[in-house]
This record gives C-alpha cells, sequence and structure tokens, in this order.
C-alpha cells in the first residue's frame, strides 16, 4: 500500500549498472526538488535510514495539490505540490516533519534487495499508474471492476457493479480471493459479489500455502494486503517497508517452489501512490462509464467550475493517478525487460479478460495496453529461475527523525 515509483526504484538504474543491464528505467531526476511546506527550504532526494516513515495523504485534494500546488485543477502537471501536502498532513495530525521533506525520501537495493532483484531479473513496468489521483478506496475498487462507479473516497453505499470476479464466475473459471485479514480485508467487500462469495470463493490467506501444496491453486487469484500485522507497507509508526518485502518474498517463494509456477503469471502492484514524490506526471486516460466524481463541498473540484473541462479535465476520471512500484514474475516473463506503455492497474484486468476471453468490464480497462508485451509466450517457460535474495528486516524504524 502507498508508495510510488520513485520511493522504492528511484535508484533502480544504478542497480541494473551493477548487473551490467540497460539503464532504461525512468527514474528520479538529479535535479528533483520539492519547496518546503513553509517556503524555508527546497527538498532533495535522499536514502532513507528508516524503514518506517510517518504517513501521508493521497486523498483526491491533496493529490491534486501534488500535480499542480498554486492550481489544483489546472491541467498544467508542476509536479510541486508534495510537499506541501505532506507537511500540511503532518502538521494537522501532530506529527513530527512539517514541512514535509519526507516525500523526497527513497530506498535502494540494499534496503530492499529483495524487491530489486525481482523487477530486474524478471519484468516491470516504468509507467504504471494508480488508476485515480486519490486514495486507497476509489483505487481498489477499480482493481476489482474497472471502476469506482463514481467514488473518489470510501463509498458510504454498496457498489453495484460487476467485478472481473463476477466475470470469471458466469465463465465458470475457477478463483479464489486470500485474504490475511480475514474476510472484512477483502478489497471485494464493497461490491455485492463479497455477499455472494464469502467463505467460498474468498478465503483465509493460509489457504493459499495449503493449495499450493495440494496442486489446487484455481486459474485466477487475487491476495489482499496483510494490514492486519503491518505487513502492508502503508506508512506509518512501526510499518517497516522490509518487513512487508519480506513477507511477499514468502508469497511468491511458495508459488515458485510449487507445481503452479510452471504456467503462472504474478503480478506485484501497490493500490496508490500515498503521497510519496514521483516525478512522472499522470497520464490522460479514458472515464470508464461517464460517471462524474461524486465530491464533498470541500473538494477542490467542488470549488471550482467543474463545467470548465478541455482536454484534460482534472475533475474528472479521465486521468490516472501517480506511478506505482511493480514487477511481474513468471516462468514466462522475459529477464530484464522494462516496459514503457502507460497504463494503470486495470491492465490486469484486461490481461485476464484476454486470456479468458471476457467482454471488458469498462471502457477503462478496454483501452488499456496489452502487457502481453512483458511476456515470451512462444518459448518454453524458464524453470530454473535464479535463486532471489534474502530480504533483511531488521532496518531501523522510526517515524519521528528523518532520513
Amino acid at each position: 500500500e502507498n508508495r510510488s515509483l520513485d520511493h522504492y526504484f528511484g535508484m533502480l538504474n544504478e542497480y541494473r549498472k551493477t548487473q551490467g543491464l540497460p539503464q532504461d528505467v525512468d527514474v528520479t531526476p538529479s535535479n528533483a526538488t520539492q519547496l518546503a511546506y513553509d517556503k524555508s527550504a527546497i527538498f532533495s532526494p535522499f536514502h532513507m535510514n528508516s524503514m518506517c516513515v510517518e504517513d501521508m495523504s493521497p486523498y483526491w485534494n491533496e493529490s491534486h495539490n501534488a500535480w499542480n500546488h498554486s492550481d489544483h485543477t489546472s491541467p498544467v502537471p508542476a509536479m510541486d505540490g508534495f510537499a506541501h501536502a505532506a507537511g500540511g498532513d503532518s502538521r494537522i495530525a501532530g506529527g513530527f516533519d512539517i514541512n514535509g521533506q519526507r516525500v523526497m525520501g527513497y530506498y535502494t537495493d540494499q534496503d530492499l534487495p529483495y524487491y530489486y532483484f525481482m523487477a530486474t531479473q524478471f519484468a516491470m513496468s516504468d509507467h504504471w499508474f494508480s488508476p485515480v489521483m486519490t486514495n486507497t478506496p476509489a483505487n481498489r475498487l477499480y482493481s476489482m471492476a474497472a471502476t469506482s462507479a463514481g467514488n473518489v473516497s470510501q463509498p458510504l453505499t454498496k457498489v453495484n457493479v460487476l467485478t472481473i470476479f463476477d466475470r470469471l464466475q458466469n465463465a465458470g473459471i475457477t478463483w479464489k480471493n486470500y485474504v490475511p485479514d480475514y474476510p472484512n480485508g477483502s478489497s471485494l467487500k464493497p461490491f455485492p459479489a463479497y455477499a455472494k462469495y464469502v467463505g467460498i470463493n474468498i478465503r483465509p490467506m493460509n489457504e493459499y500455502f495449503t493449495d499450493l501444496q495440494n496442486g489446487s491453486l484455481p486459474q485466477v487469484v487475487f491476495i489482499d494486503r496483510d494490514s492486519l500485522n503491518g505487513l502492508d507497507e502503508h506508512p506509518g509508526p512501526g510499518i517497516s517497508v522490509q518487513k512487508g518485502a519480506a513477507y511477499v518474498k514468502s508469497i511468491i517463494d511458495a508459488l515458485m517452489n510449487s507445481s503452479a509456477w510452471k504456467d503462472s503469471v504474478f503480478f506485484l502492484s501497490f493500490d496508490e501512490f500515498g503521497g510519496v514524490y514521483d516525478h512522472v506526471p499522470p497520464v490522460k486516460t479514458i472515464s470508464p462509464d461517464g460517471i462524474k466524481p461524486v465530491l464533498l463541498p470541500n473538494d477542490v473540484c467542488t470549488m471550482r467550475n467543474t463545467s470548465a473541462g478541455g482536454p484534460l479535465d482534472m475533475c474528472d476520471f479521465d486521468i490516472t493517478g501517480f506511478r506505482l512500484p511493480n514487477f511481474v514474475v513468471s516462468p514466462f516473463a522475459k529477464l530484464h525487460y522494462v516496459d514503457h506503455q502507460n497504463i494503470d492497474t486495470t491492465a490486469i484486468l484486461a490481461f485476464i479478460e484476454r486470456r479468458f476471453n471476457l467482454q471488458p468490464l469498462t471502457k477503462r480497462d478496454a483501452a488499456q495496453p496489452d502487457i502481453s508485451a512483458m511476456f515470451d509466450f512462444a518459448n518454453a517457460p524458464n524453470m530454473n529461475p535464479p535463486v532471489p535474495p534474502d530480504q533483511p528486516t531488521n532496518g531501523p524504524c522510526y517515524t519521528n527523525a528523518l532520513p
């Protein structure tokens, strides 16, 4: 949860260089800066010593502030309000980093050797965006249904749309949603599918490992984050990125060492950027269903003349969120491959739809590029991948100081 590509993989080209590989990832530029909340300093990227960081706000207003501080609804991506948004959030919460310097912190392969190895050994995208420029709830709706049905924050009522899992069920494709915080942690909870499938296809996380051992993994799987045990990498006290990465390693290691590996594809992504700096502006996309954002009285778009429109309407769903860390692990993944197409997380839905000959859920997933470019399905699968490195978990963890 809640990490940007620059924050995790901004130093990926330096790592690729040590491996004798092309440095072709769109990483943090050397001149990247952000102005402090109180304008007293200019912050440059810095290496985080702490594996934990004070939380930041990626909500609708703060995300639009990050996009353009002086005019939140301008179509011009100034990308200059990250520190201001984080500093304001810290001041409201009584936090430490009241000027927002933490948005420029990054991790390296020394901190996250497992992630750096997997993103380099297999395939990744350097233009993978969250579906919408806001916080977790709406982006998770998109990841299940390719729309948020107008929601830009936590939905207050049931979201009555079909999910990818409804489509799979109707097509006779086997699937499960494995949930560490079972059952309430399921990303399907806002949808009618939750009540329909909880206890049947929506299952506790430990069943994933059992199914791998028994050779009974279904055709499509969605694994929710583990917020219950603080292993989801969400910024906040006590939440270590290293412990989260080690947990992900245990999930993927189990897959790689199972009978399912030979014909599997594993996508790792984050829900949204979490308020952390990323230098690449969100990109124009397509509104999934024409439904307009349902806004509150204090939302920046409510206070603006939303009829302004234009080639890029910052008050609609025709722009993505910010870039996310990601990689694809598979015996079919192209080795050391970096994909540069502009996609968002609904590209996974489009991949599933193409694989099983399903109709798109909305115009959003229908518009996604074919990410099969990350794979080589013509040749024999790689049945002997290199052994991933260990992931340390003993790095310092504090949120009351920087770096």
